[in-house]
């Protein structure tokens, strides 16, 4: 038997076994590999089309409050209601948490623990901060008489811009969940992802609030 046979396992049983080992554990990890990037395909596809739901679920409610604007039964109007300094503080803090969940984001892909939690903790408090200002805009509006039964406009108003409430509501609490899950697992390639879906539905927030800004706030208060 000549040596380059022994080497390429032909004619020896323990190399012919050894040849069919390191094929089937090759075959095994690329099939891992190829796993784990269809599942960040898939899950990457999956939040894009809930992005994309919710956005067609607040064009719904842009639309709807666009056809009541005017429809304010003799009751107060935007004019009258809308507060732009207060308005202006919230959209403030708002952008600015999106510039700091950014900097969450790229410190977990550097594996940078402080400017990972040192970014979504102050993301925390300026989404914190949004809240407060406009749960106290609305308490005020309810205290004036103009809570979402008194009129169309009110229901409409109250309805798009809680709804957005309710959105970085959850938001804060999803920051939290991966703070956690950080704290408890580290930078793994499925936390990572998990970190990445919060980043986009954040910056999405943010984007439909410029458009809520825009027209719910500046031309109503016009």
């Amino acid at each position: 038997m000549s040596a380059f046979e022994v080497a390429a396992g032909n004619g020896d049983p323990n190399g012919a076994r050894r040849n069919r080992e390191l094929r089937a554990r090759r075959f095994a990890t690329e099939h891992a590999t190829g796993g784990l990037l269809s599942k960040r395909i898939v899950v990457g596809y999956g939040f894009w089309i809930f992005l994309l739901s919710d956005i067609i679920m607040f064009s719904a409610f842009f639309a709807t409050y666009a056809v009541l604007v005017g429809a304010t039964a003799g009751g107060p109007n935007g004019h009258d209601l809308f507060d732009l300094r207060n308005v202006a503080i919230e959209t403030a803090c708002l952008l600015l948490s999106s510039f700091t969940c950014g900097l969450a984001s790229i410190g977990a892909r550097m594996h940078r623990g402080s400017w990972f939690y040192g970014a979504m903790a102050a993301t925390c408090i300026l989404g914190a901060a949004f809240l407060f200002i406009e749960v106290h805009e609305f308490a005020g509006m309810v205290a004036r008489g103009a809570g979402p039964t008194r009129s169309a406009f009110l229901s409409a108003f109250f309805t798009l811009v809680g709804c957005h409430g309710l959105h970085v509501t959850a938001g804060l609490l999803w920051l939290l969940t991966m703070m956690a899950q950080v704290l408890a697992k580290g930078y793994r390639p499925d936390i990572l992802r998990r970190v990445l879906c919060f980043s986009l539905f954040w910056h999405t927030l943010d984007i439909i609030w410029v458009a809520l800004f825009s027209v719910v706030y500046l031309m109503g208060a016009g």
